[in-house]
């Protein structure tokens, strides 16, 4: 027989020998004199109580701050590992990260300053000129200010085939300074057969310097 057989058994016979017992016919105020089951079935009630009351109080609060370091426990493996990761491959982010900065100054190296803008005019007018073009206007326009960097843009108006035309397009953008081009407008010219004016917007950039940011 096992235990647990054998305590349900004792239970059942103290349950049964407390029922034959009348409650008015115990002394209250002489407790020692009761019946030895009753003794036990009170006591046995008090020390469940008590289980009880400390389990709610002071067992459950420790349950939850187990639960909480166990889940905290799990977070700072993940960082853990997340670092570790990055530890053992630090050589390779480094060279990544000095690839990502010479791409940065090569781009930057790009954008022209102040007194490279009359350069930058001459390099778009002499494309022009080597792809059969007559030049109407080239205006340069204020600047435009960004978060980081100057707009600069150009107004453009020349006239030429439309062959002519797109090879302009094309030496424009194998510039070595970074200049986009927008607000395409072409037209033919009556009075010129075969002969189209383009009126274009180039926008090159340069980067705000400390005093302007």
């Amino acid at each position: 027989m096992s235990f647990a057989n054998t305590l349900s058994e004792k239970f059942s016979d103290w349950r049964a020998a407390v029922s034959e017992v009348e409650i008015d016919q115990l002394d209250w105020e002489n407790p020692g004199s009761w019946p030895s089951v009753v003794k036990v079935f009170i006591l046995v009630a008090v020390l469940g109580l008590c289980l009880v009351l400390g389990y709610s109080f002071f067992t459950q609060s420790q349950v939850d701050q187990l639960k909480s370091a166990q889940a905290k426990e799990e977070l700072l493996k993940t960082e853990f590992k997340q670092k570790a990761f990055e530890a053992a491959n630090l050589d390779a982010l480094r060279k990544q990260m000095d690839e990502m900065e010479q791409i940065f100054g090569a781009l930057v190296s790009q954008l022209p300053s102040d007194t490279e803008v009359p350069g930058l005019l001459e390099d778009i007018t002499a494309t022009g000129v080597d792809n059969g073009l007559e030049f109407q206007s080239i205006e340069l326009q204020p600047e435009l200010a960004q978060e980081f960097y100057i707009e600069l843009p150009i107004n453009i108006d020349v006239t030429g085939s439309y062959h002519d035309l797109g090879a302009f397009v094309s030496g424009i953008s194998g510039l070595p300074r970074i200049v986009t081009l927008h607000n395409f407008e072409i037209l033919p010219i009556e009075e010129r057969p075969g002969v189209m004016a383009m009126k274009i917007l180039a926008k090159t950039y340069r980067y705000k310097d400390e005093g302007e940011q």
